[in-house]
C-alpha cells in the first residue's frame, strides 16, 4: 500500500503537543481590530488544544506529523 500524503493545509494550521494532542490559532484576527474589545484580541491572539471530537479528523490529514 502506498504511503499516504500529509495534507499541505493542514500541515500548516496545526501543531502536536508533546502529549499528542492537536493545537490550532483562532480565527477572527486578520482585521476590524477597532471593532474587538482588549480581553477578545488578546484571548483571539493565544493558541488553543483542539476539542477531542475534532481531534481525529484532524490526525487523519496529518498521518506522519510529529509531537513537537
Amino acid at each position: 500500500m502506498p504511503k499516504m500524503k500529509t495534507h499541505s493545509g493542514a500541515k500548516k494550521r496545526f501543531k502536536k503537543t508533546g502529549s499528542g494532542k492537536i493545537k490550532r490559532s483562532h480565527a477572527f484576527t486578520s482585521h476590524l481590530f477597532r471593532n474587538k474589545s482588549e480581553k477578545q484580541k488578546r484571548r483571539l491572539s493565544k493558541q488553543e488544544v483542539m476539542d477531542k471530537t475534532d481531534q481525529n479528523r484532524i490526525e487523519q490529514l496529518l498521518p506522519y506529523k510529529k509531537k513537537k
